[in-house]
């Protein structure tokens, strides 16, 4: 008598009805963990994508004008925000190990609110470039950390669809900051200000006041969380542990944090990988953020109907991402999904490059439209691969907070891609965006290879451990355990 072997998500489950004392729903506890979780998150990340991006929106409102900018001082206005945010990404991933998400989250939103608030009150260059400076001090913490957060929460079987949920509201946040600058600029001359001005101060206050709802609304880890009862802490917990090895093997449990951790993240090739396919993503994804409605605008587009157009890319690619995270996670694979929207990218910037030397505005466009289709179902997806590939915790983290602050270097690349000498055709941007991308491609397929790769070589047992190790050296290896299993 022969009996079927078990799916890694069926060996999770049943282990987890055999330790627990009660059994568990799945789906109504991932439900019950959504419920939670994902609106606030989400709403943290709308708010810190949209006050980073809407200087581009300022731009259009008059800000360039009033302030004297010349030249590329817009665009080193845009760079320096990412000197400080790379800096701090990692110390603040630190510091989340030892203070608690429901603290030092808020805490991170209360500061760069109150920094988005005052960038409304500049009155020259040397002013908005300190204020950005501060804001990328401010705003460093956050996707890091998050990014991190949820991988205490959710295995990486079904990490993507809330990655993708969190991310997407980048994409909501530009079709937002489209429709709030259309609005706020009609406030243009209340109490003195320009109506770029009303832009920083409204939305900046707004912020300050999410953090403060934050500070309550937000759950810190599984174990600590009231809306779950015992039974439900001990399930998560316990599926946490078993996520990372195929075929029921042992996973590498949470250790105490060591400085190895840290230096195993830095030095680890897969990191690395992670960084190039983040800049194949990201410097479109700042380029078009930062650029869009001057694009727009630069078609014949009036500044208003520049601002409303940017609006449906932006939705679209927040339902496809959502969609794409959802089908990856339900394949249990990564590369290729990713490897598709990639090339949505590619193809985008092509066309974007055809309409710009036949010029026809329409087809330009359309190239934009395919290219955000592409970026932000692509970002999660690296996120979530990267974070799916590193353990134990300490090192996941200190690994994302790398990954995503080298990564975060794409935007000061980006910043200087659209240069107003090459307006309105733009024909370098659309070509250095064009060029990251199949950066992308190759660098995707050659990680997927190795990954693959090593998966073969490493020992294909059930539970038993290779005898060699003891259970606290494998802990001590993390991903580099014989026990562990790339995700494809």
């Amino acid at each position: 008598m022969t009996t079927e072997k078990p799916s890694q998500q069926q060996h999770e489950s049943q282990t987890c009805r055999d330790t627990d004392p009660a059994p568990i729903n799945e789906k109504r506890l991932l439900r019950k963990m959504d419920f939670h979780l994902m609106p606030v998150l989400t709403l943290l990340y709308l708010f810190c994508f949209l006050d980073r991006g809407n200087i581009g929106n300022a731009r259009i409102e008059g800000m360039e004008d009033d302030l004297h900018l010349k030249g590329s001082q817009y665009n080193w206005a845009l760079t320096v925000f990412f000197f400080t945010y790379t800096v701090f990404e990692l110390p603040s991933n630190l510091v989340l190990q030892k203070v608690r998400p429901s603290v030092w989250i808020p805490s991170l939103m209360v500061a760069w609110g109150v920094v988005m608030t005052l960038t409304g009150i500049v009155t020259n260059y040397h002013g908005l470039l300190i204020a950005r400076l501060f804001l990328g001090v401010a705003e460093a913490g956050l996707y890091p950390g998050v990014t991190y957060y949820l991988t205490m929460w959710y295995s990486r079987h079904e990490a993507q669809l809330r990655q993708a949920i969190f991310f997407s509201a980048a994409s909501i946040a530009g079709a937002f900051s489209g429709l709030l600058a259309f609005a706020i600029g009609k406030m243009h001359g209340v109490g003195g200000y320009s109506g770029w001005r009303w832009i920083f101060i409204l939305e900046g206050i707004a912020t300050v006041i999410v953090a403060v709802v934050a500070y309550f609304a937000l759950y810190d880890y599984p174990d600590t969380a009231s809306f779950l009862t015992a039974d439900e802490k001990t399930w998560v917990l316990r599926r946490l542990k078993m996520q990372f090895s195929e075929n029921g093997n042992v996973v590498p449990d949470t250790v105490e944090f060591k400085w190895k951790y840290v230096w195993d993240a830095v030095k680890d090739w897969q990191v690395y990988m992670a960084v190039l396919m983040y800049y194949s993503t990201m410097c479109p994804l700042y380029g078009i953020s930062f650029f869009l409605p001057t694009i727009i605008r630069d078609l014949g587009y009036t500044s208003s109907t520049a601002q409303l157009l940017t609006v449906p890319p932006y939705v679209t690619a927040a339902v496809a991402a959502i969609l794409a995270a959802w089908y990856s996670d339900r394949m249990g694979q990564r590369s290729p999904l990713l490897l598709f929207h990639i090339g949505c990218i590619v193809a985008g910037f092509l066309v974007c490059l055809a309409g710009s030397q036949r010029w026809v505005p329409g087809l330009i466009y359309f190239g934009v439209f395919l290219a955000i289709l592409g970026i932000y179902p692509a970002i999660p997806a690296i996120v979530t691969w990267l974070s799916s590939n590193l353990a134990a915790d300490h090192k996941r983290s200190a690994g994302m907070a790398i990954h995503i602050g080298l990564g975060n270097f794409a935007g000061a690349m980006a910043s200087h891609f659209y240069r107003t000498s090459d307006a309105p055709r733009y024909i370098l941007g659309h070509s250095l965006e064009l060029a990251f991308g199949v950066l992308g491609v190759l660098v995707i397929l050659v990680t997927r290879f190795a990954y693959d790769g090593i998966n073969r070589r490493r020992v294909d047992k059930l539970v038993r451990l290779r005898p060699e190790y003891s259970g606290s050296e494998l802990a001590e290896m993390g991903d580099k355990s014989p026990t562990f299993r790339y995700m494809l």
